[in-house]
């Protein structure tokens, strides 16, 4: 009785990143990384879906300016996608001009991974698990 609570909780539903230009980003999104659009607010914030289902959003930014961040700056700090094989992900990733933020080095937990930046400067990670 007293673990029910856990089964409230089933997982991340959508990390959200806000943009300059929403449909830009969300284009980005979609031919880079395969997502497609799932739902459009007029706000406008996109919602994108990925083969898997889990979801994306995209969504306008405040006035705040962008601060440098690197994969241990305090708060919520990248999005990982979990891809099959990180070398055939890399060489494809290369062809649409990625700006890598290092090499690939072992993921905690097991795996690959390797830092890289969506279309508007986004830190982002590609990342191959092993279980």
């Amino acid at each position: 009785m007293e673990n029910d609570w856990k089964s409230l909780f089933t997982g991340v539903d959508h990390p959200a990143v806000a943009a300059d230009d929403v449909e830009v980003l969300a284009d980005w999104y979609c031919e880079t990384l395969g997502y497609e659009r799932y739902f459009k607010h007029p706000k406008p914030i996109w919602m994108l879906k990925a083969l898997d289902g889990t979801l994306l959003e995209i969504m306008p930014k405040d006035h705040t300016l962008r601060q440098e961040r690197t994969t241990w700056t305090p708060g919520w700090s990248h999005v990982a996608f979990r891809v099959t094989d990180i070398t055939a992900a890399i060489q494809y990733l290369d062809s649409k001009d990625i700006k890598w933020g290092g090499e690939v080095m072992d993921a905690i937990g097991g795996g690959k991974v390797r830092n890289c930046f969506d279309g508007e400067g986004n830190m982002i990670q590609v990342l191959e698990r092993v279980f």
